[in-house]
């Protein structure tokens, strides 16, 4: 099995698709190598770019709180995106990108082997998935990557415009960390984050 850093220098400073005209940094992934949880987003935003790490700023923020509520840190989990860099203005990825950068995902999944992926929004779940369905409607149920479940669930962006979607994620979060094994939810965290 390939190691997450010869997949990194695989991919160098990679010039596969145009969106290398516009970035600061490639995003890879962060965290830790045998995390039993593996958190897909879509794409880097402008504090990623800048950063060189998925899921900072606001966006990042509420994802540690989430993490907080299921007992995790981020110390204790993986986190990468489908695309590497980040798209002009924040817009979606196209296909062709997708396409391009999936197969960093691929190799990157088969090298950390979860337990279990949490796709966050639409595009790392219809990736995964292979799937053209709407997340609203495949989220808070498993589906399966390669034998490996997969929830998907809506991307902290949306929920920090969304607010009254927290609910739902905070239950499928909450499935997560009982197909992890973790054990009771922490007392602090009865409520979600």
């Amino acid at each position: 099995v390939e190691t997450l850093e010869e997949i990194r220098s695989d991919l160098g400073e990679c010039i596969r698709c145009g969106l290398c005209e516009g970035r600061k940094n490639i995003v890879f992934g962060v965290g830790n190598p045998e995390a039993d949880l593996v958190i897909v987003g879509e794409a880097p935003g402008r504090e990623e770019d800048i950063k060189a790490e998925p899921f900072v700023g606001r966006s990042g923020q509420l994802l540690n709180r989430m993490l907080e509520a299921i007992g995790l840190s981020r110390e204790d989990i993986y986190i990468c995106n489908v695309i590497k860099c980040r798209p002009p203005e924040n817009r979606n990825p196209t296909p062709a990108e997708v396409e391009t950068c999936e197969p960093f995902l691929i190799r990157q999944l088969k090298s950390l082997r979860p337990k279990v992926i949490l796709a966050m929004g639409k595009f790392a779940a219809q990736t995964l998935l292979q799937t053209e369905e709407r997340i609203s409607r495949i989220r808070g149920n498993f589906h399966e990557y390669h034998g490996i479940p997969v929830m998907p669930t809506f991307h902290p962006a949306y929920l920090l415009r969304n607010q009254s979607q927290k609910r739902v994620v905070w239950e499928d979060l909450q499935k997560v960390h009982q197909v992890l094994g973790l054990g009771p939810l922490p007392s602090s965290a009865r409520e979600g984050p």
